[in-house]
């Protein structure tokens, strides 16, 4: 058995090598593998792939591009599919996508492609007694995708150091589940279970609110000082590099799928239900999508926050100058922060 998968390695590494010398430079252009999670942070995506918009795109460039889509739940998957290979591009948070930038900084090289979106996320929780972060005891357990790692968790830790000070930043996480955040809404509304808290994410966290025992906590524009990048889609520079007619198809397809949102955003959210085949009712998904505090944009907002303080309590090594040093170049354009 042994001698077999060596063989199978040292075959795989010779077709490996065998190729490299006769495409120097990069594997085929024209095929994508794209992850995304759940949640109206992902419309500017779910928008993509309703109006085939990659695939229109490629073939203004004359590329015929085979996208395959798939749905993961937390940012430590993503980033684990990413690294090995096993996907193109994945999406998540700012944080995870700055931890996975400073772990590949001078290796793989990841760097995020553009932002899916400001929109605030909401610490939210069915426990009467919790109305600021000082009353959450050891008895409470709040529910993120991805614990002590994750957009969600990542913010809390910036909070909890300045309330708590720096030394004490993951306070939090002893009483923090990995959960998705559709069980993690069903488990707040029906009450009962032993998660009583859920930092939660649009569109989940409106669905929390109707019920009058669920109660806000904060939100990550309080935290953060007002709009800001939700979430990223991002890749290592191996992809960008080796695919820049793929990779261009790819942006080209989130600027404009930005822009069919703001020009029509009940038909977005009509996009959002078909595409995650979602049973929220279109109202509630319209008001969402209208809602002033989101801004469906691939422009990124204080994303430099988190790289600052993520790397004063030493959680990032690397120290970004910039914004602009955790984005590919064909983000720069835009006005972001």
């Amino acid at each position: 058995m042994t001698y077999k998968r060596s063989t199978l390695t040292l075959l795989a590494a010779s077709l490996a090598a065998a190729s490299a010398l006769l495409s120097p430079g990069a594997q085929a252009e024209g095929k994508i593998s794209i992850a995304q999670q759940f949640g109206i942070g992902y419309l500017i995506v779910d928008v993509v792939r309703d109006q085939h918009l990659i695939e229109k795109h490629g073939k203004e460039q004359g590329l015929d591009i085979k996208v395959e889509w798939n749905s993961i739940s937390g940012a430590t998957a993503m980033n684990e599919s990413l690294l090995a290979g096993a996907l193109d591009v994945v999406s998540a948070g700012v944080p995870p996508m700055l931890t996975l930038w400073d772990r590949t900084k001078g290796k793989q090289n990841v760097k995020a492609i553009a932002s899916l979106g400001s929109m605030p996320n909401y610490l939210l929780t069915n426990n009467p007694n919790v109305k600021t972060l000082k009353d959450f005891t050891e008895k409470d357990r709040i529910a993120v995708p991805a614990a002590g790692v994750g957009f969600q968790s990542r913010t809390l830790q910036i909070e909890t150091a300045k309330q708590f000070g720096d030394a004490n930043f993951k306070k939090f996480d002893d009483i923090s589940i990995s959960l998705a955040h559709p069980d993690a809404t069903a488990a707040l509304i029906a009450g009962g279970s032993e998660i009583n808290s859920h930092f939660s994410s649009p569109p989940f966290q409106y669905q929390e609110l109707l019920n009058p025992n669920v109660h806000k906590v904060l939100s990550s524009y309080d935290i953060l000082g007002g709009q800001a990048t939700f979430n990223v889609l991002y890749t290592t520079q191996k992809f960008h590099d080796e695919n820049p007619k793929t990779y261009k198809a790819f942006y080209d397809a989130l600027a404009e799928a930005e822009k069919i949102i703001k020009a029509d955003k009940p038909a977005a959210a009509k996009a959002y239900i078909r595409v995650e085949e979602s049973r929220l009712p279109l109202d509630l998904v319209e008001k969402i999508v209208q809602d002033p505090e989101i801004d469906f944009t691939i422009v990124p907002q204080r994303t430099y926050i988190y790289a600052e303080k993520l790397q004063a309590l030493g959680v990032l090594k690397n120290k970004a100058a910039s914004w602009k040093d955790y984005f590919f170049e064909e983000a720069h354009g835009g006005n972001g922060s």
